[in-house]
């Protein structure tokens, strides 16, 4: 209740959420992302991937920016493994060897996220959806100069782009006359347009599936601590012990703490160390972030408390997303 002289106002605190903080490192550096088909190929694939990554872990962390006071950066690690698309083996199975693999190359995994948990619904609370849904929500397309809006939203086509899709022929006065091509052109394109078409989800049988950019993009938004559900943090990390994996996937939490010591999950800038054929789908990710709306409440914080450390943060969230191809990875 809040009130000035004899007038009052009631209010329930309902409509007004707090936004809950999350720490902050300065940077959260992914260590790798690999489908169930790398790991097949064994130890020596596992061992050949953070050899490589090796060098370029040292070059992202150096990339930042000097911290006031010769102060040293809160850096935290992260590796994501797809069991969401397929499970070829079980986590007692297929976890330690990877863990062991980063170990002889000199890396320590501090997180390691399911992909599954960035779309699955919560067992706890069915009715708020899964975080991919929740995203979904979040999404606000961006009309392309002189768009008409025939183009069907996405909620229902299940596609967005950045920019304006070439034109189809849609009425029988249209065909009785030679058609006239129309490029598709991006949405304040400099120069030249790349014009990029990205799918979210495609159903089959009435089952939904993500799409892998998608769900890149719900993971970088965790990564940045920008997620909220009615004001409140998703998808925390709960602590685990490296040496007890399940053999069932969905016995782990979404987001594991394998490292007591390590910095924070979330983190001000986000690196990904990647192999190159994941550079179409990082593309994408960034056209599903550039129009995404996130929470102001948590962007405010960032900004804030990045602003506090003297530590300087775009306001722009895919400028605070950063990548590394490496040749051969």
């Amino acid at each position: 209740m809040t009130g000035t002289g004899t007038g009052a106002v009631f209010q329930e605190t309902s409509a007004q959420p707090r936004t809950e903080a999350v720490p902050f490192s300065h940077l959260s550096l992914e260590l790798g992302h690999l489908y169930m088909e790398d790991f097949a190929e064994g130890p020596e694939r596992l061992r050949g991937h953070f050899a490589a990554v090796r060098p370029w872990v040292e070059a992202a962390r150096a990339s930042l920016p000097p911290l006031p006071d010769g102060k040293r950066p809160r850096i935290s690690t992260c590796f994501l493994i797809d069991d969401y698309f397929s499970r070829l083996a079980t986590p007692a199975e297929l976890l330690p060897p990877l863990l062991k693999a980063a170990e002889q190359a000199g890396l320590t995994i501090d997180y390691l996220a399911r992909e599954s948990g960035c779309a699955a619904t919560d067992p706890r609370r069915p009715e708020r959806g899964g975080l991919a849904e929740f995203v979904l929500g979040r999404l606000v397309e961006t009309p392309p100069p002189g768009s008409r809006g025939f183009r069907p939203p996405l909620s229902r086509t299940g596609w967005l782009t950045n920019g304006r899709r070439a034109p189809a022929q849609r009425t029988a006065a249209a065909l009785s006359a030679a058609p006239s091509w129309q490029p598709p052109s991006e949405t304040g394109a400099r120069g030249h347009s790349v014009f990029v078409d990205v799918e979210l989800w495609d159903e089959n049988a009435d089952r939904r599936t993500w799409s892998c950019a998608f769900l890149a993009a719900v993971w970088q938004l965790a990564r940045l601590g920008l997620l909220r559900d009615n004001g409140k943090a998703v998808l925390a990390p709960t602590g685990w012990d490296p040496a007890a994996f399940p053999d069932d996937w969905d016995a782990l939490p979404p987001l594991l703490r394998l490292n007591p010591s390590a910095a924070p999950f979330t983190a001000y800038y986000t690196c990904s160390v990647l192999p190159s054929r994941f550079l179409p789908v990082e593309h994408a990710v960034r056209v599903i972030l550039e129009q995404t709306q996130v929470d102001a409440g948590a962007l405010g914080q960032v900004v804030g408390r990045a602003a506090d450390e003297d530590f300087p943060v775009p306001a722009g969230v895919v400028e605070r997303t950063s990548y590394v191809f490496p040749p051969g990875l």
